[in-house]
Order: structure tokens, then sequence, then C-alpha cells
């Protein structure tokens, strides 16, 4: 797959949101909640605290089209709801395969909106992906729910490092055929 193929990202809409690619507003929000503690650390790329412009630097990356990952807003305006709920992204790996990452708003944890989020992705496969891989980390439960949920194998146990929590942490790695 080459770079030219990565840069056509679609609107993928589901009842309750839609998956849509960010946009400059989108900045305001991503530096409110990406800026919390508890998603951050929950992530291995989003430091903690929140520098200054790395939301601008993050959206101008994602509108770029100069990468190998789509990036996704969870935006729930189409059903009256926030304009973004969090941010889902598919990084293209080597032989039809890709890695999911995601966070959610604390506001909207407990709702099933990353498991359908998730689901959503899976279902467009918008890269034609054979298979997709996740991590997370071992002490984030509710996310390896959400893998499951989403039909993905647990395939064993990793470590990445984690900005946030400037260490590397123990993670559960899932994959899924498609």
């Amino acid at each position: 797959m080459s770079l030219d193929d990565l840069r056509t990202q679609p609107l993928i809409a589901t009842e309750r949101f839609a998956l849509r690619p960010l946009r400059k507003s989108d900045a305001g929000l991503i530096e409110h909640y990406a800026g919390d503690e508890r998603v951050a650390r929950m992530t291995s790329s989003i430091p903690h605290p929140f520098p200054p412009g790395a939301a601008e630097a993050f959206v101008d990356r994602a509108m770029s089209g100069d990468t190998e990952e789509l990036i996704w807003a969870i935006d729930g305006t189409e059903s009256g709801s926030s304009e973004l709920k969090g941010v889902i992204a598919l990084k293209h790996l080597d032989r039809n395969q890709s890695e999911v990452g995601y966070w959610v708003a604390p506001p909207f944890w407990n709702t099933g909106l990353a498991s359908e989020a998730v689901q959503a992705l899976i279902d467009a496969n918008p890269l034609g992906d054979e298979t997709m891989f996740a991590s997370v980390f071992q002490d984030n439960a509710a996310s390896a729910r959400v893998l499951t949920h989403c039909g993905f194998r647990y395939l064993g146990d990793a470590e990445t490092f984690s900005v946030a929590r400037n260490a590397s942490v123990a993670t559960w790695t899932y994959s899924r055929k498609l």
C-alpha cells in the first residue's frame, strides 16, 4: 500500500457517531481531553503534562497526508452529542496489516463508545487489511474488554514505553483476522 492510498480517508458513520478525519477545530478538545492525566497514562504517546501546541501539531500531522496512519475523530454531532468524544487511528503495517489505537474522553467512558468505534473501523476496513493488531496496558482492563468484545484474540505479553509515565509498561497484545 502506498501513502497515496492512505490519503483517501473515508467517513465512517454509525447510529451514535461518525468517524471523520480530524480538522483544525478539533485541537481545543483534543488538548482538553488528552491533557487529562487519566487519558495520557493509558496511551504510549500522549505526554503529561500536555505541552502547548501539541494538539495543533497532532492535528496538522493527521491532516498532512504524510503519514502511514489514518486518524479519525469520534464525532457525535449528528446525534446531538459532542463534536469530539475521542480519537481512533489505524496505522498501516506491512503485509495487509494495521494497528488500531484509540482513546475516549472521560465523560464518555463506560458507554460502549470505544467498542462501537473499534467495531466500526473493523467493519469498514478502510485499508483492506487481512489482520488488525492492538495493544493495551495491562492496568487498562477496560480497553482489553473492548478488544475482546470486538473479536480480537490475545497474542501475548510485551511492554511499551509510555511518555506520560516515563516508563516501560507491561502490555497485552491482540490480533483480529478479517
